[in-house]
């Protein structure tokens, strides 16, 4: 948001102030605004450029001899240029070539010596007097061009304001010693205001303690001037009110396009806007003035591209319509832009630019004024899909307040009327769907109620509830006093203004973050409670890790095609409206996909054989909070696979059930896997092969834990993993729990030597792995003698041929005593009675 000093001088003369805002110089102005409002990127001296040039009057105008196009003008500069040929009666001699100039008229002359401001920021261009076929001119007439005013080269500038001669230029229209200060446009993301004059001139005096007041044209319901002239027909529809809260517009006949008067240009030029015609600048002024964008129609031109009646339709577009813009591209717009049309075609982009065929030109007679709020959100998504970035949405997408629209809109009337002298030719057309209680207030968000403790609280000041009110009245906030309590009521251009912590936030800005009270926060010697979470996590951390396990860090985002090739439900998963990148479109649903998407690129690395694990969170649809809110699932995974050269022994699944359990067994955890069922619908299974799989138990417990297994074939291809590869997802908070309520279970060694055999059972082909185990634990509690502990690890499973009835599982078992020594014929007879009950229980043989 650039603004000048100049600029603000002048509304001090508008609101009447009898304290000049600007007095305290440029340099404290600029530390003023960047402690208590937002960073300065610039400041621009531009006051040097225009120095030397002076407001002549052209005496006399007459034909060059030697030239057609030239003209010898004698110019009246009250003698105010040193050292220049002058002639008998006074007057300085020129040669121009503008077809504009003659006699009579007020021009900026620049004197030899001047230097072109134009040519000031790069070549500076120093005039002297010089010979013009044959004839000497001292100095030149300037053009808008050269000025530094707007790109029109065809004439000299003509100035339409009553000037003495010999007036200087820069002091006229206040660029003397004129500073351009240039705020950082992302300070002003909450504050649509600020991206107006006004805005910024309310702040400047609300933070030097000034109280100010808005021009009495600028309230929420403002007079409108009945029409003066014969009636305009115009049908305005909206269709879209839900993205366009309000349509207002008006109709003016006999307006006189032309060049902007000087003072409106030399406005333009210090934001950097370009002057094109009076209508157009007065548009482009107001938007800088108020941040309420606004936009001009040729009318005659808009009939004809409607029906029987000119008309405007505020929609979305159809299907294969396209629209040349005011810059010369032509596009189709987004199926969900808000499109401002007639009842036949496009009429331009609302919110971000105008069409081309309905614009003002030096042609125009009549014209429509729009003075519109849009949905900010639409207006950003619509500049980001088609590359339009406009002042406009620069504007509308800060949500400007609706309730300005028509102030505005009335204010822009009567100053193109007395400028143009045009005519209201119409009703002014306010399409309102704001909610009744807006409509009906002066403010778009309800009053607050709110206590000075509860500010001075937050911000460390001492104020009293009256200094606080005049901080907050300062900037025309409606404050009333009851006793500790104060009613605060935002103006109606304040769309940010929310919450109480609003207006704490607007008392500290304004009495400045550097009057809080230095003390040194108040700190308990109390010890920190633990975070049981994070213990947990480092102690899985270093279980896994001495396992050889190697934590990752993905992303909590991850691509709609690794939740495809995972086969989980993509409408279970949090998409992001607005994703940074094609690869970041959903929140997880798990975190195996996430490792698995790993794999294939850490073996073509070279790393053929690893366990990779990750600490994350998850999120699904289903799962809210018990505020309805969306709850974030705390998740353990892993994952361990092995390229097609790398040996190993058995399958990957138990050697991700060896990492689990060794986990378990640090966590003081005890384990139990039971086979997994097609029924079951979690997102966290869906990659798994139910067949190859199991589901995590906590021990005696219903609850499920997490699975362990293999992967679907479908997600082996997918992913491109070898055939050794499994993993295991757990969850984190389910795992505390039972570490928590863990006791200790530790037991010294025995000191006597332990006896280990083989035991091979031939089972019946669809026993599971897990239930002969836990029968196998059963009969050697039951047999074995008193005092004695034993260790039973699986070692082979063998099945000849999937069609075979039968499979050969065997498991080693190491077996010892606290009291004396085991021998072998003893643990043969143990074992024997073993294998028995297992025949009797279970069909398993001993082999």
């Amino acid at each position: 948001m650039k603004f000048s000093i100049s600029s603000v001088q002048n509304l001090n003369k508008q609101y009447g102030l009898s304290q000049d805002l600007t007095k305290v110089g440029v340099s404290k102005i600029s530390k003023i605004i960047g402690a208590q409002l937002g960073e300065v990127d610039a400041i621009q001296a531009i006051g040097e450029r225009y120095q030397g040039i002076i407001i002549s009057k052209v005496v006399t105008c007459q034909k060059h001899p030697n030239a057609d196009k030239l003209n010898i003008c004698m110019i009246d500069d009250g003698g105010s240029a040193k050292k220049v040929d002058r002639g008998s009666d006074g007057l300085v001699q020129v040669v121009c070539g503008a077809p504009n100039v003659k006699t009579g008229i007020l021009v900026a002359w620049l004197p030899p010596g001047a230097t072109v401001p134009e040519s000031y920021d790069s070549e500076p261009f120093v005039l002297g007097a010089r010979e013009l076929r044959g004839v000497v001119s001292s100095g030149m007439l300037a053009s808008p061009k050269e000025l530094a005013l707007g790109d029109s080269h065809d004439g000299i500038l003509i100035i339409d304001d009553e000037h003495k001669p010999g007036t200087d230029f820069a002091k006229a229209y206040g660029l003397d010693n004129d500073h351009i200060i240039d705020i950082e446009n992302k300070m002003f993301t909450h504050r649509p205001d600020c991206f107006g004059l006004l805005g910024v001139y309310r702040e400047l005096a609300g933070i030097q303690g000034i109280a100010v007041k808005s021009p009495k044209w600028y309230q929420a319901k403002p007079d409108v001037t009945e029409p003066s002239a014969k009636i305009l027909p115009l049908i305005i529809t909206n269709d879209i009110p839900k993205l366009c809260s309000r349509f207002s517009a008006i109709v003016l006949s006999g307006v006189e396009v032309k060049t902007s008067p000087v003072w409106l240009q030399v406005e333009l030029a210090k934001i950097g806007l370009k002057t094109i015609n009076n209508i157009v600048d007065f548009t482009n002024y107001y938007s800088y003035l108020t941040g309420q964008p606004l936009h001009a129609y040729d009318y005659d031109k808009l009939e004809k591209l409607s029906g029987k009646v000119p008309s405007i339709v505020v929609r979305h577009p159809k299907k294969g319509e396209t629209i040349k813009l005011l810059n010369g591209k032509t596009i189709e717009p987004r199926r969900e832009a808000i499109m401002i049309a007639t009842d036949q075609q496009l009429l331009g982009v609302g919110g971000v630019m105008g069409g081309s065929e309905s614009e003002v030109d030096f042609d125009t007679k009549n014209i429509v004024l729009e003075s519109a709020n849009f949905d900010m959100y639409s207006i950003r998504r619509t500049s980001m899909a088609h590359g339009l970035f406009t002042d406009a949405v620069t504007r509308f997408n800060k949500g400007q307040s609706p309730l300005q629209t028509l102030a505005v809109l009335a204010k822009i009337t009567d100053d193109i009327c007395s400028n143009s002298g045009g005519k209201i030719a119409s009703k002014v057309y306010d399409l309102n769907h704001l909610p009744k209680v807006e409509q009906s207030s002066s403010s778009v968000h309800p009053e607050l109620v709110i206590s000075a403790d509860f500010i001075n609280t937050r911000l460390g000041f001492d104020l009293s509830s009256k200094e606080i009110a005049k901080l907050l009245t300062n900037v025309e906030f409606q404050v009333h006093l009851s006793g500790q309590k104060m009613q605060v009521k935002a103006p109606f251009w304040r769309t940010d203004i929310e919450c109480l912590e609003d207006i704490v936030e607007e008392v500290g800005r304004l009495h400045g973050y550097d009057n809080a009270n230095l003390m040194l926060p108040l700190r308990s010697t109390k010890p920190a409670t633990t975070n049981e979470l994070l213990d947990i996590k480092t102690s899985i951390r270093n279980s896994l890790s001495k396992a050889g396990g190697n934590e990752i860090l993905s992303y909590s985002f991850v691509h709609g095609k690794i939740i495809d090739k995972s086969l989980q439900d993509e409408l279970k998963a949090y998409q992001i409206s607005n994703a940074l990148s094609p690869d970041l479109q959903y929140y997880r649903l798990s975190l195996t996909p996430s490792l698995l998407d790993k794999v294939h690129a850490n073996i073509k690395a070279g790393y053929d054989h690893f366990a990779i694990y990750e600490l994350g969170k998850t999120h699904n649809i289903d799962d809210l909070d018990a505020d309805k809110l969306p709850a974030e699932g705390e998740v353990l995974a892993m994952v361990l696979s092995a390229g097609p050269k790398v040996r190993t022994n058995g399958a990957a699944y138990y050697q991700a059930q060896k990492f689990l359990t060794n986990l378990a067994s640090d966590l003081n955890v005890k384990l139990e896997f039971t086979k997994a069922t097609k029924s079951t619908n979690q997102q966290a299974f869906k990659p798994y092969d139910i067949e190859r799989s199991a589901v995590v138990k906590i021990k005696g417990q219903a609850e499920n834990l997490g699975i362990i297994g293999e992967f679907k074939t479908s997600v082996r291809h997918g992913f491109k993993l070898p055939a050794y590869t499994a993993g295991f997802e757990i969850d984190l908070p389910a795992l505390l729990r039972a570490s928590s309520s863990a006791t200790s279970s530790y037991r010294q060694l025995s000191r006597f030597p332990s006896v280990t055999q083989d035991i091979t059972l031939k089972i019946a082909q669809n026993l599971s792995f897990g239930d002969l185990e836990t029968e196998v634990k059963n009969q050697l509690n039951k047999h074995l003698p008193e005092h004695s502990s034993y260790e039973l690890n699986p070692t082979s499973i063998y099945q000849a041929k999937l069609t075979d009835k039968t499979k050969n599982i065997s498991f080693r078992i190491k077996i010892a005593n606290f009291v004396r020594t085991l021998t072998d014929k003893e643990i043969n007879i143990i074992l024997t009675k073993v294998s028995a009950e297992l025949d009797k229980k279970l069909g398993a043989k001993r082999v």
